[in-house]
Order: C-alpha cells, then structure tokens, then sequence
C-alpha cells in the first residue's frame, strides 16, 4: 500500500510539467504566428526599397530589377515555405 502510494504522489508532478511545456510551446508557436507576417512584409519593404534604383532614376533598368525582385520573391517564398513546413511538424 505504501509502495503504491509512495509511486502515484513521485509521478504526479511529472505529468504537469509535461502539460506546462506544452502550454508554453503553444504559446511561443501562436506568437510567432502572429508576428511572422508582419516581419515577412517589412522584408518584402526593404528588398523593394533597395532594388527600386533599378525601376527608377538615370540608370533604369527594367529587366535587371524585374528580375532581382523575382529572385527576392521566390527566395522570400522558400523560407516562408520551409517555416511553414517546420511549424505543422513542430505543433
């Protein structure tokens, strides 16, 4: 009787600090979540910012700045992809 007693009451606090973690992981995951698309925009800003020379001025060149922003966008879309991939595993 002591034998059990003694195992339920050592095993009891493993089990919260088991739902404590996974309360926090949620917490910091929903908080990426919110957070992440607004730095995925002041990104897009600035890389925009900084190939605008190319679009704008004496020197314009269309086809060099239309396709620095391409590169820009498809390599913006691999890192928001593999986030994406990393965070349905994760949570």
């Amino acid at each position: 009787m002591y034998a059990l007693l003694l195992i339920v009451l050592l095993s009891y606090p493993l089990f919260a600090q088991i739902g404590g973690i996974e309360n926090s992981v949620n917490d910091i995951s929903d908080t990426i979540r919110a957070i992440f698309p607004i730095i995925l925009g002041i990104i897009f800003l600035v890389g925009f910012l900084f190939n605008a020379g190319h679009f704008f001025g004496e020197n314009a060149d269309l086809k060099k700045g239309i396709t620095r922003v391409l590169i820009f966008v498809l390599i913006a879309g691999a890192v928001v992809g593999i986030f994406t991939y990393l965070i349905g595993i994760v949570v």
